[in-house]
């Protein structure tokens, strides 16, 4: 969420003006993640978090945005988008399209004990069962076509033992896709910065920016994926992902062919995330207060995930 597009507090205030929110107090940019432009704002009448969409095209908007109304009226603690006085959830600002949403109070929690990876399985479920009345639909951005088109895009950064690793996991993942595993609105980005506590329980799942409609049982891997790491090499803690997968199954119980899946999911969504950091450092926007993720954890955790599912 780091800033690329400067907003000035007169033409906040000017743009604030199309709700019913009341003037600016104050705002200050939020300079961590890579994705958009986003700000802390106060006004006269509450808290809320401003974002500048910088790479989501405005069709695209509604369905994240109407998702978080979605969720937030079935009582999960996702942040409620604010409705300017057309009703309409965003609007251009500084050429980009913006949005307001509720701020929720929490913190972030950098190394997760086993009650916050309880927690997160239990409000990721909860999430996935109230997606399954969302009746939008949206194809993942950040899917098996992009990684075809990010591994051919990052290549000549390589090393010649990383591109082969590359090619053999994109070889892998080809039938990914075709099986027959329940889908529905996924977050997509579930790492431990996505998710604030406040008195030990969840108290918000915030940006939504990669969710999309896919397999539930995969965004439960990309959790999985960060919350249950043991340290740098990548391993997973298997009392961390015991206690996430039976928080999540006591609210939405995973199928047989899920749990079939499960090595080859946990293999997907780390190819996902190593191949976006990939193209984030070599292949960087104009940003201020930016900042790209190291690749190398993930490429770490893809080679765990395959050596795992080998051993089975």
């Amino acid at each position: 969420m780091s800033v690329y597009t400067n907003v000035t507090p007169e033409q906040l205030d000017a743009w604030l003006a199309r709700y019913s929110v009341g003037g600016l107090v104050d705002m200050d940019a939020i300079a961590s993640g890579i994705e958009n432009a986003n700000y802390f704002v106060t006004t006269e009448k509450g808290r809320y978090v401003l974002t500048l969409y910088e790479r989501l095209p405005p069709p695209e908007l509604p369905f994240y945005l109407n998702l978080m109304a979605h969720l937030a009226r079935a009582r999960v603690p996702a942040p409620a988008p604010e409705p300017d006085r057309t009703g309409a959830l965003f609007s251009m600002l500084n050429g980009r399209p913006a949005g307001l949403v509720a701020r929720i109070d929490g913190a972030a929690v950098e190394h997760p004990e086993l009650w916050h990876c309880e927690a997160v399985g239990d409000a990721l479920a909860r999430m996935h069962r109230a997606s399954q009345t969302y009746r939008a639909r949206l194809t993942n951005r950040r899917g098996p076509a992009w990684w075809r088109q990010a591994a051919r895009a990052v290549q000549p950064f390589l090393t010649a033992e990383q591109r082969d690793l590359l090619s053999a996991e994109i070889k892998f993942q080809t039938g990914y896709g075709k099986v027959k595993l329940p889908k529905g609105a996924i977050h997509g980005d579930l790492f431990c910065d996505n998710v604030l506590f406040a008195d030990r329980h969840v108290a918000g799942i915030i940006d939504f920016g990669f969710a999309a409609t896919d397999f539930l049982a995969y965004d439960l891997a990309i959790t999985a994926n960060d919350w249950c790491v043991i340290d740098e090499s990548g391993t997973l803690d298997p009392n961390r992902c015991e206690v996430l997968v039976r928080a999540y199954e006591a609210v939405r119980p995973l199928s047989d062919d899920e749990r079939a899946q499960w090595p080859t999911l946990l293999r997907a969504a780390a190819l996902r995330f190593w191949l976006s950091r990939l193209y984030d450092l070599y292949l960087p926007r104009p940003g201020e207060l930016t900042h790209a993720h190291d690749p190398a954890q993930f490429e770490r955790i893809l080679r765990q995930r395959i050596d795992s599912s080998r051993r089975l």
